[in-house]
């Protein structure tokens, strides 16, 4: 078993190294295609409701019930809507949806949502790791990947503000770095009883669920159109089955 310092230290290397390459992609290869931006989205919404279904639903049930499995997940889909509803970020996922002028707040804005976000999305890896070390590294890779789509939103105002590329880097990687809070803390707390883990691996089923709804799915069909997203989601799916089986 991993001690909560090496899962938070995990935790925030994914939020990092998530959000910082899409500050470099942004800052140095330009804004990729809507229509391949909007595919990647979709494959990682079908990877992550496999996860969802197939891995932490089901160890939350194992674990604690299906009433503790379920009071979990209607609190980590809780929690996210409550800070999509007072701390709102938009991905700007077509050239359409970044504005002129007001670059900079626009961007200082995101990197502040995007970090309060982080944070909850760390206690789901942080009681991921106590589940199981292998559930635990799948959630630090998908929410790192998810994180990658964050950083250029938060990169692409920046950059149009005037901020050099070293500092725009910088910002979109501390915008993964309370990641690692969460962690650490969601390590701390699901180690306690085996219910409160089948809470805290509730809950991060119900944050994944949320992000897939709300900001996945929704982001791929505006900038990849049906046909694409849902053979994303198809092909994603059935990766993350397969992952299941071997893993």
């Amino acid at each position: 078993m991993m001690s909560w310092l090496e899962i938070g230290l995990l935790g925030m290397l994914a939020g990092v190294v998530g959000t910082g390459a899409g500050g470099l992609v942004s800052v140095f290869m330009g804004k990729p295609s809507s229509r391949f931006t909007g595919t990647i989205l979709a494959f990682a919404a079908g990877v992550m409701l496999s996860i969802v279904f197939l891995e932490l639903i089901e160890e939350a049930i194992d674990f604690s019930g299906y009433l503790a499995a379920i009071i979990g997940l209607s609190l980590g889909m809780g929690v996210f809507y409550l800070l999509d509803h007072y701390l709102p970020h938009h991905h700007p996922v077509t050239p359409e949806d970044i504005h002129l002028g007001g670059y900079l707040k626009k961007g200082t804005l995101l990197a502040l949502g995007i970090g309060l976000h982080n944070f909850p999305e760390g206690l789901a890896i942080g009681s991921g790791f106590i589940g199981s070390t292998e559930l635990g590294i799948t959630l630090a890779v998908l929410i790192g990947l998810h994180n990658i789509p964050e950083g250029m939103a938060v990169a692409a105002p920046l950059r149009a503000g005037g901020y050099s590329y070293l500092k725009v880097v910088a910002i979109t990687a501390l915008a993964g770095a309370p990641m690692g809070v969460g962690a650490f803390i969601g390590a701390a707390i699901s180690s306690i009883s085996p219910l409160v883990l089948g809470l805290s691996l509730g809950f991060a089923a119900g944050a994944m669920l949320y992000i897939v709804c709300d900001e996945l799915i929704p982001d791929a069909y505006k900038s990849a159109g049906a046909h694409l997203s849902i053979l994303g989601i198809f092909c994603g799916t059935v990766l993350g089955i397969l992952f299941t089986a071997w893993f």
